[in-house]
Formats: C-alpha cells, sequence, structure tokens
C-alpha cells in the first residue's frame, strides 16, 4: 500500500504545518498520527494531553525547565566549525554539539521535560524505553533528579551491544528490564514498556523517548526537542553569519531530527535532510530506512511509515546502530516526507563506521555511530555542493560504543 498526494494538496498541508496547526485535534500530521491504542490507555493518553495544555507554556514550568536545562544539562550546547572536515570536503561544516549535553546525547532534554511534567500530574513511578541506551540514561538521570523511580526496559541483543549504558542506568538508581521477546531491540522495548503502562495507567507516567507513539508523545517529544533547532538558528546567525543551505541528522524514531529540522521548516531556501540506517542492503530486514522504503501502516499506537511485508507483519530491521533500528518512525516526518519538504535517504553500516572514523581523526569528536550515518550523508551532499554551508546535527558521543567498535573499526587493532 502507498500513500500519494497531489502536489498542490501538499503545499496546502506543509503551509499549514508551517502555520502551526499539526498535530490538529485528532493528534495528525496530515493523514499520520492519531491514537491507535487499548481502551485502557485513552484516560491516561488525555491526562496527559490536558496537563500538557495546562503545563507545557505555563511561566513556571518553562522557568524550572529552562534552569534544568541551563544548570543541570548544560545548554545551551555550542555550535562548532569543523575546519578539517570543510577543508576536505569543499564546504562549510557546522555541528550541533548535543554530545555535550549532560548524559552525552540529545535524550536529556525530553527526558527532563517529561519528568517534569510527569511529577505536575501526580505520578508515582516513570516506565522508559531504550535502544541505544542513551534514552534510558538520560530518563534514569532525570528521574534521579527529580525523586522519581523508574523502570527502564531494554532489549537484550542491545543490553550486550551497549553495555556501559546499562551500568550507567544502574548507577543512577533505575531498574533495568531486559526483554526477550520479538527482535530483542527498540520496538520489543517500546512494546513491554506500553504493557507495564497499561497495567496501571493513572500511577505510572510513560516517559517515551522519541517523536513516536500515540499522540500527544509526538507533538510533546517534538516541543521540547525543538531547543535544538532554535539554538543552532541563533548560533548559525552569530557564527556563521547565516543560516544553513542545508541541515542534516540522523533517523531513527526520529527525536533529534525533527527538533533540529522542526524550527527550519518555514526557510523554503534550507534543505532538510534525515538520514535512516541503510544496514547490510536495501533487502526487507536487512536495514532500518523505514522512510526510504516504508509503506504506511499502524504501529504502537501512531499510522505511520513501517518496514512491513505485503500482508501488513512488521519485519526485523539491521543497523550496527542500536538507535536507528526499529521499523517505524514518528508520524510526523512520514508527513514531511510525503508533503515532499524533507528528503530522506539511507546510509550503510560500513559508510557510516567510516564517517565516524573520519570525523575522530580530523576533528578529534567521537561522535555516537547513529550521528555517523548524518555525517556521511553530508560529505556526499557537501561533494556535490562545494562551498554550501552545511549544518549537521551531532546527536551524541560515541563512548557508549566502544564495544561495537570494538568488533568493527577496532577489530585486530586492540
Amino acid at each position: 500500500m502507498s500513500l500519494t498526494i497531489d502536489a498542490a494538496s501538499a503545499a496546502d498541508l506543509l503551509a499549514r504545518e508551517i502555520r502551526g496547526e499539526f498535530p490538529d485535534e485528532r493528534g495528525r500530521f496530515g493523514p499520520f498520527g492519531g491514537r491507535y491504542v487499548p481502551e485502557t490507555l485513552i484516560p491516561a493518553l488525555d491526562r496527559l494531553e490536558q496537563g500538557i495544555h495546562r503545563w507545557l507554556k505555563d511561566p513556571e514550568y518553562q522557568a524550572d525547565l529552562a534552569r534544568e536545562l541551563n544548570t543541570w544539562v548544560g545548554r545551551p550546547t555550542p555550535l562548532s566549525y569543523a575546519p578539517t572536515l570543510s577543508a576536505r570536503w569543499g564546504a562549510e561544516i557546522w555541528m550541533k554539539r548535543e554530545d555535550l549535553a549532560h548524559t552525552g546525547a540529545h535524550k536529556i532534554n525530553s527526558a527532563i521535560g517529561q519528568a517534569l511534567l510527569a511529577k505536575r500530574l501526580g505520578a508515582k513511578r516513570v516506565v522508559a524505553e531504550t535502544g541505544a541506551g542513551q534514552h534510558g540514561v538520560a530518563s534514569a538521570a532525570a528521574c534521579a533528579r527529580l525523586g522519581l523511580p523508574v523502570t527502564v526496559y531494554m532489549g537484550a541483543v542491545d543490553i550486550e551491544r551497549q553495555a556501559p549504558n546499562v551500568g550507567r542506568m544502574k548507577l543512577m538508581g533505575a531498574t533495568v528490564k531486559p526483554v526477550t521477546s520479538g527482535d530483542q531491540t527498540l520496538r520489543a522495548a517500546v512494546d513491554e514498556a506500553l504493557r507495564d503502562w497499561v497495567s496501571d495507567p493513572s500511577g505510572t507516567y510513560y516517559l517515551l523517548g522519541s517523536a513516536i507513539g500515540p499522540h500527544p508523545y509526538p507533538y510533546l517529544v517534538r516541543e521540547l526537542q525543538a531547543i535544538i533547532g532554535r539554538e543552532s538558528r541563533v548560533q548559525m546567525m552569530a557564527q556563521a553569519g547565516g543560516l544553513p543551505h542545508a541541515v542534516f541528522a540522523c533517523v531513527g524514531g526520529g527525536s533529534n531530527a525533527i527538533g533540529l529540522f522542526h524550527p527550519f521548516i518555514g526557510d523554503r531556501d534550507v534543505a532538510i535532510r534525515g538520514v535512516e540506517a541503510g544496514g547490510r542492503g536495501p533487502g526487507l530486514g536487512d536495514n532500518s530506512a523505514t522512510l526510504v522504503s516504508g509503506t504506511p501502516g499502524v504501529l504502537q499506537g501512531a499510522y505511520s511509515l513501517l518496514l512491513q511485508d505485503a500482508h501488513g507483519q512488521i519485519q526485523e530491521t539491521h543497523s550496527v546502530s542500536a538507535g536507528l533500528d526499529y521499523p517505524g518512525v514518528g508520524p510526523e516526518h512520514a508527513f514531511l516526507k510525503t508533503v515532499g519538504r524533507v528528503d530522506y535517504e539511507s546510509i550503510g553500516d560500513d559508510e557510516a563506521l567510516a564517517a565516524l572514523e573520519e570525523l575522530a581523526c580530523a576533528e578529534g569528536i567521537l561522535s555516537a555511530i547513529e550521528t555517523a550515518h548524518a555525517f556521511a550523508a553530508a560529505k556526499s551532499y557537501a561533494k556535490a555542493h562545494p562551498r554550501s554551508r552545511i549544518l549537521i546535527g551531532l546527536s551524541g558521543r560515541g563512548d557508549k560504543d566502544m564495544p561495537t567498535l570494538a568488533r568493527t573499526l577496532l577489530k585486530g587493532k586492540l
């Protein structure tokens, strides 16, 4: 099944997006989004939506959030120029340094914002899911900060390849529960967190890590992550003398990307490029390139693009990066692809690892493997668009990936 929107309708939908009309009252971004959940969760989602309307723009909440972001998370994060990559690639390369935020990635922006909201909603405990472990660490840190007990669900496969982050979560007091069902990666972890939430929707807050899931989560996560793009606009004007010609970010579920992209959606002269995990190749089951090759369907509470077979069965995915290893994507990304505002492409495992190594050697920055996908795509763009000004969302650092790098890039060198 495919979904086609004619040019006039796409232009109208994009104009509505720029005016801030999405998600609409049904929680949809055009045809995507909505709520597809058990009836027992509807009151919890209604309560969350009401809480967002009450608190998200409240001056007291905003003051608390700003204080935590500034004095605890370390915002604003820097904008760094990459002199060696710029010289090699023939373009101006700028990096938004989310790797320098507390806990090492963009995930903390949403985690602390949602934890503050959970307290206001009267939650007694928090559940979260994690793939690469960065959201789990961020959730553990935010809940420790605010005195909330947290249980983090993590696929057994991801626990093995992200062992350093598992230790960090436990040191901060989180209970980490391995998930051995399904594909034992991020999708299975989300399933288990949802089951936990269903068992106690009134006393538990589900601190969802990406811009996925039922409404209002895609909206909430986008709003909390959009600080990345807002800061970037100001910093690019001050340091680079103008907006970027192109913006790049990696896309799994899509939280770092939508946070960087959203404040640039209305800038028609800024190209926006999302980069997915091409894995081992184009075959179903060999990659996690949902936006490149997915089809519409329902997964974990929302209508979006999915990696599924002809019978609608969700397929297992592959990526060397745990954080991109997911068969769906946030509904706003599906919308932005469908209306043609954002271009999405995929980068394979080997290309991503090569880009990680080049960044480390050229600029002294060890990025997350997820982030390296964006650098690989930006390099190709720079070669095709010499002297352009390119902004790359450096969504996280690579300390967590050392076990994987030991088996790949460093094999035989240690």
